[in-house]
């Protein structure tokens, strides 16, 4: 499973949202800090889902940390578009 994969999976079980798109964009990072062969070292997350609602910047970000788990401190960057 790719890291994109298990990005999905774990961020679709933790919060069911609505919508969800995990992007590797590693290559476009060619040449620059963390950037490794073969990519997955970095990663756009689009997610909306309920659970989000009312929560500030902050808060949603933490969850969306909180429920990745292990798999953040294994890839260089994640970039995050949280709503509601």
């Amino acid at each position: 499973m790719t890291v994109a994969d298990e990005i999905h999976k774990t961020l679709d079980a933790a919060f069911n949202p609505r919508e969800l798109k995990v992007i590797d964009d590693s290559e476009s990072h060619r040449g620059h800090a963390g950037y490794q062969e073969g990519g997955e070292s970095h990663f756009n997350v689009f997610i909306r889902a309920s659970a989000f609602e009312g929560q500030s910047r902050i808060a949603s970000h933490r969850a969306v940390h909180k429920a990745l788990g292990d798999i953040v401190p294994r890839i260089h960057a994640l970039a995050l578009d949280i709503g509601g």
